[in-house]
Order: C-alpha cells, then structure tokens, then sequence
C-alpha cells in the first residue's frame, strides 16, 4: 500500500468516526427512535385515526403473541451477519480478481 493509499484510508477512517460520533453528541436528549414508530405516527396524523398493522409477523403466528426482544435482535443480528459475509465475499473476490490480473500483466 503507497502512502497516498494509506494517507486516504485514515482520512477515510476518520470521517466515518466522525459521522458516527459527532450526532451523538450534537444532539444530546434526543430521541433517536425507529422508522416503523414514525411511519405509524405519520399515517395516524393523515388518517386522523390509530393506525393499525395489516400484517402480521410469521414467527408472531406460529408462536401466537409477539416474540421477546432478545430473539428479535439475535434474528437482526444473524441477518446482519449474513449481509456481511455476503458482502466480504464479494469484496474478497474483488481484491482477488485484480491482484491476479496484475499479476498476469507483469509476466
């Protein structure tokens, strides 16, 4: 890696800890709530009434009442581990496929 990479990539870094952090602690009381809590608010504003799910989770069927808040974030989590391994894989085969293809240039 050349310095110019490196320099980038802490550059990079950085600006990725800043988006990160600097909300935190601009907006310090605030509520950071989820987007299925603002969707229902908004409909209940435009309909002037409660609004009320028109689906139903499966695993909320087939366990008859709302799943406890441990299974749904171990269910998030698996789910995120996949999009990143998915997401590694592929970058993997990226990187891979060009050091290879410089390496057939230089022979």
């Amino acid at each position: 890696m050349t310095a110019s990479n490196k320099k980038t990539v802490i550059i990079i870094l950085i600006a990725v800890v800043l988006i990160a952090l600097v909300p935190l602690f601009m907006l310090q009381g605030a509520e950071f709530g989820g987007s299925d809590d603002a969707g229902s608010e908004m409909i209940s504003e435009i309909q002037g009434q409660e609004y009320e799910p028109w689906f139903t989770p499966v695993l909320e069927q087939a366990l008859n009442g709302e799943l406890p808040g441990e299974v749904e974030s171990m269910i998030f989590c698996v789910q995120t581990g996949i999009g990143v391994g998915i997401l590694a894989f592929f970058l993997g085969r990226f990187v891979e496929r060009k050091k290879l293809g410089k390496e057939d240039q230089d022979l």
